[in-house]
């Protein structure tokens, strides 16, 4: 009786360990439920199981070869959650802490800004309710984070950035110290709309994603608005940038300005010479005879006054464009250390800057929110 109650006792321990090992395995796989496809990005999708955990798909969280998919999973309780060996949080977080602009714009875009406890770089945000309360700490950057106060923030969750791979130091301390997190690749997209749509993936974090998506149509309906009203009867035809260490880097066809600038009715003069995978580098005499073909020049370094542009680019001062005053910066909105609100709201605000491209193309300066022309 005693060696058969034994057995039993072992078959029981069994039999647990499997129904244990069968509750981890659907945690990681059974996220099958389409919960949303994204119609403009490219880089995430939201999916659940069939015990109303949802779980955030990262597909692309940054440029270059070496992506690897990131994986945040949202579950209802801390019970549903157990044996969940991945990143994750129990219900919509509440304190986060954002590693870039971006991600700020995307919770005021949702109402939801007051949940930000820690920020990177505090100097260069533009957004002031942010930038300017004291109990929003700066957590400092990349490899040099600090974790001593990450960890009396307490977050829910930290919204990551990456350049081209994983800071596995980083990540590792967080794994040491139990802070989740999450790398979004929203720059990685090169859709003016795709880049605004990761604003749903953020309000599915905070446990809002209705609200995200019904914002992100209303800008979809903004935007298509704007460009169809359009005239296509004239193009200009329009430079971007400046050089960098004498090489001047053209955007390719398939790029975030590009798009812009052709849904405002202009015509991207070095159109069909690179037409993807990201900035080609020309020589300088190549880009002086562009410029002097251009109609308009955008996008000019840190240039606010043509003075400025002249003194920094001495080979283009003769220039027809600069003649004529048809230069434009998008560095209207900035910080005093150089934080530029084109990267921050206007992320999430791509029917705005349509707006200001539009009345650029069509040689209205007078009401510019983002840009500006260069006197």
């Amino acid at each position: 009786m005693k060696v058969s109650s034994q057995i039993a006792t072992l078959f029981a321990i069994a039999l647990l360990c499997v129904c244990c090992n069968s509750t981890s395995s659907k945690h990681h796989d059974g996220f099958d439920i389409d919960v949303y496809t994204p119609q403009h990005a490219s880089g995430f999708d939201i999916t659940a199981n069939d015990e109303g955990a949802h779980l955030l798909r990262v597909t692309r969280p940054w440029q270059g070869e070496a992506v690897t998919e990131q994986r945040l999973a949202i579950f209802p309780t801390e019970a549903l959650a157990e044996g969940y060996d991945g990143e994750y949080i129990v219900g919509a977080a509440r304190r986060i802490v954002c590693m870039s602009t971006s991600h700020i714009a995307m919770l005021d875009a949702v109402g939801l800004s007051d949940a930000i406890v820690g920020i990177s770089g505090k100097q260069y945000v533009m957004n002031e309710a942010v930038a300017s309360n004291p109990a929003i700490k700066d957590v400092g950057y990349d490899s040099s984070l600090d974790f001593e106060m990450l960890v009396a923030l307490q977050p829910d969750i930290i919204l990551m950035y990456g350049v081209a791979a994983e800071n596995t130091a980083v990540t590792a301390k967080l794994r040491e110290v139990g802070i989740p997190y999450i790398y979004l690749g929203d720059y990685t997209e090169q859709s003016p709309l795709g880049k605004a749509e990761w604003m749903v993936a953020v309000a599915e974090i905070v446990g809002c994603r209705e609200r995200g998506e019904k914002l992100f149509g209303d800008i979809i309906a903004r935007y298509e608005a704007i460009r169809e009203s359009v005239s296509n009867d004239t193009k200009p035809r329009v430079m971007f940038n400046m050089p960098y260490q004498d090489v001047w880097y053209m955007p390719s066809d398939d790029s975030y300005m590009v798009r812009l600038v052709e849904d405002a009715g202009g015509e991207y003069i070095y159109k069909g010479r690179n037409t993807s995978g990201g900035s080609k580098g020309i020589s300088l005499e190549e880009a002086v005879m562009l410029v002097d073909k251009a109609d308009i020049w955008l996008n000019v370094g840190q240039c606010t006054t043509l003075d400025e542009l002249r003194t920094m680019a001495p080979h283009f001062a003769n220039s027809g464009v600069v003649r004529r005053g048809e230069v434009y910066n998008n560095n209207l909105r900035r910080t005093a250390a150089g934080g530029s609100d084109f990267w921050e709201s206007a992320i999430v605000r791509p029917d705005v800057v349509l707006s200001d491209l539009a009345s650029i193309m069509a040689g209205d300066s007078k009401a510019l929110y983002y840009h500006q022309k260069l006197e």
